[in-house]
């Protein structure tokens, strides 16, 4: 693992095994990262073995490997692999988290403005069929989370405080660690959703003190799309059911009972994309060879230096608040609308994504926003690109 910050001969080197930046600049890492050639070329060479070879036989010829991605993801959060459950995506692992609790009517959960748009239905969903309480906590006037707010907000009803550490269409974050702090002492199950912490900046789950943990591999980890996976802390696993089972989420089964595994993986169903799992284990790898902190270091300070840039454009305003900010930067302009200019700068090979209240709907609607540019950094980005971003965001603007 490096030390420090970047080299100018590292960052070249990083692109050059990134084939995707050589030819756009890519500014939609909370979307989905450019991958890096080496996940890319595992999950080819690994689809080619099964069309050869029979699927089932190159599994078994994989088996340890496919079984460590359990230990690199246990490494990557600070978690034991027996804490881990693979799935699809970070909505599947907070679903299978969420819906596994026993809510009742009248208990209560808090969650904030940040929170998932994919989240909030299933928090209105058991609004609406288990009677459940919800309670949104906002942010204060400069954009950061009350944690006294949180703490008055909690009744002997309360069940789970259930929040997304970065927003979707934000660059503010939530202390998790402090929310942490809370839950444990009132003993309150916590689920965070860690879907742009993840691969963006180091996670360690002890302590932030989480029971739960859902979090995506397409997004800043470079992983490849259709990969997530679950965290359940193991003095908490016989408090969640599992919503489905089959012969792999089971210790055994007999003619007339059955008993669920001693692990996390009684979460999981056998059928996976085999393949993408092991793109997933090397993104992992790639990540923790570079250094988490030094990606968090990189991308808070490329995120940094492009807010200053375009706060230096006429007519650009800003969107991100708070004293903590992240990789996610968000904009908008007073001539033009963010779709507009979203399809203006794909047209010079630009990546960008359009924030829109159906991706944070508490959020965007409490700040009267309707649509939003959001441009978000990683660490295989460039100051040049920033530069080449803001004149075409210039020129586009006629600023």
């Amino acid at each position: 693992m490096h030390t420090g910050p970047f080299s100018e001969a590292e960052i070249t080197r990083l692109r050059a095994e990134t084939s995707g930046s050589k030819d756009l600049i890519h500014f939609n890492n909370a979307g989905s990262s450019l991958p890096p050639d080496i996940v890319v070329e595992t999950v080819i060479s690994y689809l080619r073995e099964e069309a050869l070879c029979g699927g089932y036989e190159t599994e078994s010829r994989y088996a340890g490997e496919l079984e460590h991605i359990y230990s690199q993801v246990g490494d990557l959060i600070h978690a034991g692999c027996d804490e881990v459950a693979l799935v699809e995506n970070a909505s599947a692992a907070w679903g299978i988290a969420f819906q596994g609790i026993d809510l009742q009517a009248g208990d209560e959960v808090i969650t904030s403005e940040y929170e998932y748009a994919s989240n909030f239905i299933g928090l209105m969903q058991a609004k609406k069929t288990r009677g459940v309480t919800i309670k949104i906590i906002p942010q204060d006037e400069q954009g950061n989370f009350p944690l006294d707010k949180l703490e008055a907000a909690i009744t002997p009803r309360t069940r789970l405080i259930a929040v997304t550490h970065i927003p979707s269409t934000a660059g503010g974050m939530l202390p998790i660690s402090a929310i942490g702090e809370i839950a444990r002492r009132h003993d309150i199950l916590y689920l965070l959703d860690a879907t742009q912490t993840t691969g963006q900046m180091p996670l360690d789950v002890q302590a932030v003190q989480c029971d739960l943990l859902a979090a995506t591999g397409r997004k800043f980890l470079r992983a490849p799309r259709g990969t997530g996976f679950l965290y359940v802390r193991k003095q908490i696993q016989d408090r969640i059911r599992p919503l489905l089972m089959d012969g792999h989420s089971t210790a055994w089964v007999s003619d007339n009972d059955f008993r669920v595994r001693e692990d996390a993986r009684r979460f999981e169903l056998y059928e996976k994309n085999r393949a993408l799992i092991l793109g997933l284990g090397k993104a992992i790898d790639y990540a923790q060879a570079i250094g988490m902190d030094r990606i968090w270091e990189r991308i808070k300070g490329l995120a940094g230096l492009l807010r200053t840039k375009l706060e230096a454009i006429p007519g650009i305003l800003v969107h991100d608040r708070g004293d903590d900010l992240c990789g996610i930067v968000t904009f908008s302009a007073a001539a033009l609308p963010s779709a507009s200019l979203k399809s203006r700068l794909a047209e010079k090979k630009i990546n960008v994504s359009l924030g829109v209240p159906r991706g944070t709907p508490i959020y965007m609607y409490k700040h009267d926003l309707n649509s939003i540019v959001r441009a978000s950094l990683h660490y295989y980005n460039t100051e040049d690109e920033l530069d080449v971003f803001c004149h075409e965001l210039s020129a586009i603007l006629g600023a």
